[in-house]
């Protein structure tokens, strides 16, 4: 039975990003169960870090993708009021408090949010006690569907400040996709996320990854952002680290000739592209494998549940 998506956007695009959101909540669950990193071990009143990350979740949803549609408006910046965020359906089922939004802000170890006082605000001092969520203007730091002006939002990477790497992590299921297209989308996102590094790196030789790819990614594709950027593509930096692309002005496309190397991450499934040119395919055995027990009709723009 086919998973209803969301309308609005390119259907393969939503898709794409309710296939994503299902393999973390996974992974969240996963790591909550066992309790390891992102999450805690099951205990006697279920609450703690699994509310914490369903907190993360739903006010990711809302400041990425919802809030235009909730009546909630973003600035030019990617801000919103915190007080209309809060009293969103699904958040003020939570009961979410603006304690909660900070230790959120302080804590999450993706960084994912900021926050920041509201130049409106009419409270004196806004840092003792007596704040109220009124006082406090939140955003999301990068992923958004909502169209935004980058360059109000990101840091612009220049060719004076090319990271040392930038690797886009995928899955074995979106490699035929990926391919086909020649090259990576922002698939219903305004940018292609990237990341310095895979995700596991302690940081030793420079910053530990903090956000940029999925910890369960099966394919890492090495980008040549330097070429890219000498070919007009622009690239940018979050303030959590994340390097995202709109790809090129015809379409939102990083083209593959912009594959350093494709290899597997966990899986050696050898060298698939290099320098830009096709090496190989996916070993037969695994390809067109979905995660878990679903996979994805490309043509079809839909997540299936076997």
């Amino acid at each position: 039975m086919a998973d209803s998506i969301e309308p609005g956007g390119n259907s393969e695009g939503m898709a794409r990003l309710a296939l994503e959101d299902r393999v973390c909540d996974e992974a969240a669950k996963s790591r909550e169960r066992k309790g390891g990193r992102g999450g805690a071990a099951k205990s006697g009143g279920g609450t703690g870090q699994g509310r914490d990350v369903q907190v993360s979740r739903t006010l990711s949803r809302l400041l990425r993708h919802q809030a235009e549609r909730a009546g909630i408006k973003l600035d030019g910046e990617g801000f919103a009021p915190l007080d209309k965020v809060l009293a969103w359906g699904p958040l003020r089922s939570l009961k979410v408090t603006l304690a909660d939004v900070q230790s959120l802000v302080a804590t999450n170890d993706k960084q994912r949010f900021s926050l920041k006082l509201n130049p409106e605000t009419t409270n004196p001092d806004p840092s003792t006690a007596g704040a109220s969520a009124a006082d406090y203007l939140v955003r999301a730091n990068q992923g958004h569907s909502i169209k935004l002006d980058s360059s109000t939002l990101l840091e612009p990477i220049t060719l004076e400040d090319v990271p040392l790497r930038v690797l886009h992590g995928t899955y074995f299921a979106f490699w035929p996709a990926i391919e086909a297209a020649g090259g990576l989308k922002p698939m219903g996102r305004n940018h292609v996320h990237c990341s310095t590094g895979d995700p596991d790196d302690s940081g030793e030789g420079g910053p530990a990854v903090v956000s940029g790819m999925r910890r369960d990614a099966e394919l890492v594709i090495e980008i040549d952002v330097e070429g890219s950027l000498r070919e007009g593509v622009k690239w940018w930096r979050s303030d959590n680290g994340v390097v995202l692309t709109e790809g090129n002005q015809d379409g939102g496309l990083l083209s593959t000739r912009f594959f350093k190397k494709v290899t597997g991450r966990k899986m050696d499934v050898g060298v698939l592209w290099e320098d830009g040119e096709k090496k190989a395919d996916l070993p037969a055995g695994i390809k067109g494998r979905g995660h878990g027990n679903k996979t994805f009709d490309y043509t079809q723009g839909l997540l299936w549940t076997k």
